[in-house]
């Protein structure tokens, strides 16, 4: 009967002793394994301790955890963008014309008026040289959509069938192109220009674009400010308009995007784009007599 006691004794003087021995154990296991994750054995400036949520996280998958403000999502899409957004210029040869003066009064019947010196009127005149010169007649904008070239624009950036174009990449490099399609129906045009390699613009999927998101608008604005950036939010969506282009003349187009990120002439053809920098339209009119009201064609198009 004493020894069972004993016994009993001895086991559980036995099992707490063990205990505390794998508690001490673990206790330092998880110190020296999970220590540096949070800060302790490290300087901490004094604290006891210091709980780095993105310090753990790249130690434990190898890389830092960083949350993207607004202003850096813009940037990354604008700069993932930019080199497939490019400058459509037509050139055409235009004749030399020369001004000269014509007095109205020449005619002999007024010189018994106002004498063989006529009456010293002189009225502007112009007539051609004999002579013509290449010149630039109108500029717009357009993005490479396949590696191999292929250039997508308005229409009415390309409506001259005279004319020459020429696409000028974000670069520098000039590249002549060849007008494969104009859209008879919307404001949308195919080009081509050789190359392989070429960047490209992401296209992504205009049937869920929400009003109120962000918008980007990048083109050769005014004709001469290469690669320009304008951001602002989808105004509207499903809207009708009637534009008129110089060249094609007034056009009425539906179904548009409405969006008060600038759109200056010069802009025309060029993408608009989401936060992700996906291609979402393609910029084809503004307003006038209004302010950051313009439009663009949705991509599914």
């Amino acid at each position: 009967m004493d020894e069972t006691k004993i016994t009993t004794r001895q086991l559980v003087l036995f099992t707490v002793v063990l205990s505390f021995v794998v508690s001490v154990l673990g206790t330092i296991l998880a110190l020296g394994v999970l220590g540096p994750l949070f800060g302790f054995g490290e300087d901490n400036g004094g604290a006891p301790f210091v709980f780095n949520r993105p310090q753990i996280l790249q130690k434990i998958i190898g890389t830092e955890e960083k949350v993207l403000s607004h202003d850096d999502l813009v940037v990354r899409a604008v700069k993932d963008a930019s080199p497939a957004v490019v400058a459509v210029v037509a050139s055409k040869d235009i004749a030399v014309l020369e001004q000269y003066y014509v007095d109205p009064f020449s005619d002999p019947f007024f010189q018994q008026f106002f004498g063989n010196n006529g009456s010293g009127v002189k009225i502007p005149q112009y007539r051609q040289k004999g002579t013509t010169e290449r010149k630039d007649i109108s500029s717009g904008s357009g993005f490479i959509v396949s590696s191999d070239g292929m250039v997508v624009t308005n229409k009415h950036v390309v409506a001259d069938t005279a004319a020459d174009y020429t696409i000028f990449l974000n670069d520098g490099t000039k590249k002549s192109a060849k007008v494969l399609a104009r859209d008879p129906v919307q404001d949308i045009a195919i080009l081509k220009i050789e190359g392989t390699n070429l960047p490209v613009v992401r296209l992504g999927d205009s049937s869920s674009i929400q009003i109120g998101q962000t918008a980007i608008v990048i083109g050769n604005a005014l004709v001469q400010f290469r690669n320009t950036v304008s951001v602002g939010v989808v105004s509207g969506l499903h809207r009708s308009v009637v534009a008129d282009g110089a060249q094609s003349g007034p056009e009425s187009l539906e179904e548009l995007i409405q969006t008060d990120a600038a759109i200056n002439p010069g802009n025309s053809g060029g993408p608009l784009l989401n936060i992700r920098g996906e291609v979402l339209a393609i910029n084809t009119a503004m307003a006038s007599g209004a302010e950051n009201i313009g439009f663009s064609i949705p991509i599914n198009k």
